[in-house]
């Protein structure tokens, strides 16, 4: 899931410049005390995000959080509180509250203790789906039919309305093990628009008033023919999406149907080795301070777009191909990398280095 910091520079530094006792002072009130010092983060890390507090945290597959204050690794499992150790994701509130969405719940962090969110039932009516500013979005487990929405009390499940694929789906697939329904990603555009990635039924936006569906068979299967499912969504900076790989680019119109409304154009690709035109599938993007896009896949490296053509970045730990998550930009501008099998990797202007 996606958020945005507005970085107001000039202000910024004067009220550095005008305040540093009081900031330096307010940095050690928020030093961080649980979890346990260790020497490296897990392998696996599935989640980056860096906190208004310059912390960063790391969420790993199933061994908690490792949260870096730039001198010291600490990992924090369920013996520190959380809920689960199987991190998928970090939010921040207005306050500073650092929200941890596990496979098994959320936990809400103010600083010191954790606290489980409570869910207000067990499953909400499609006429109970509300939009508001400040609310946050959670999936919870992929296996779900529609998110949860936590107002600042409660957790609300929010079924999603039958999508017009499902029927189709489920006649060409009787054998499917999985729900078709559960979500890959949730993101939330400049507009404050909540789009929904699910594993196999495309694309849930909702608007606040409508609940719209986007299906296409290119976005779900992949040249080798893999189901690859809705793993990224992106708003670039001219308001256009992105979904899952780079054929097409998105201009999304304003509709009150079941059916989203929009008109697309084409994207990029490059010549793979068989001289034919590949579209990369990516599973996490970012757009840098310079407006250039990055995309990871998960065994082919980063691709960045500046506007003109697609630049690959091989990521290799050693001979090993790094198999890639997430990237994420930190509160600099700074690129960092979450793979599935060699930690973490973080952008030096003109390659990315693996770190701790």
């Amino acid at each position: 899931m996606a958020l945005y910091a507005i970085l107001q520079v000039s202000f910024f530094s004067t009220f550095t410049s005008c305040n540093g006792q009081n900031n330096s002072k307010k940095q050690k009130e928020k030093t961080i005390e649980v979890g346990v010092t260790v020497p490296s983060l897990d392998k696996t890390i599935w989640a980056i995000y860096q906190d208004k507090s310059t912390n960063y945290w790391f969420g790993s597959k199933n061994n908690g959080v490792f949260l870096y204050d730039g001198q010291q690794i600490k990992q924090i499992t369920v013996k520190d509180g959380l809920v689960s150790d199987e991190i998928r994701g970090f939010q921040e509130d207005s306050e500073g509250n650092i929200f941890i969405e596990t496979e098994r719940g959320v936990s809400k962090f103010d600083g010191r203790t954790f606290k489980t969110l409570q869910i207000a039932n067990p499953e909400s009516p499609t006429n109970d789906w509300v939009l508001e500013q400040d609310d946050m979005w959670f999936r919870m487990g992929f296996n779900n039919n529609g998110p949860y929405r936590y107002d600042g009390k409660y957790l609300h499940f929010l079924k999603f309305p039958k999508s017009p694929q499902e029927d189709e789906f489920k006649s060409k697939n009787k054998n499917a093990n999985f729900r078709h329904y559960g979500l890959y990603t949730i993101y939330k555009d400049h507009k404050g628009i909540m789009w929904f990635g699910t594993a196999s039924l495309g694309v849930c936006r909702y608007d606040g008033k409508t609940i719209s569906w986007h299906y296409e068979e290119q976005l779900q299967t992949t040249p080798e023919g893999g189901d690859f499912g809705t793993r990224a969504i992106f708003e670039d900076k001219e308001g256009k999406f992105w979904i899952n790989n780079t054929r097409f680019r998105y201009n999304i119109k304003p509709n009150s149907t079941i059916n989203l409304d929009y008109s697309k154009e084409n994207g990029i690709g490059y010549i793979n080795e068989n001289n034919e035109m590949e579209f990369p599938f990516f599973h996490s993007m970012t757009e840098d301070n310079e407006g250039n896009l990055w995309m990871v896949t998960y065994d082919n490296g980063v691709w960045k777009y500046n506007g003109k053509e697609l630049i690959h970045y091989p990521i290799k730990d050693g001979e090993t191909d790094v198999l890639l998550f997430t990237i994420f930009k930190d509160n600099k501008g700074v690129l960092w990398l979450g793979s599935h099998n060699a930690g973490v990797y973080k952008f030096n202007g003109y390659s990315f280095d693996k770190m701790f």
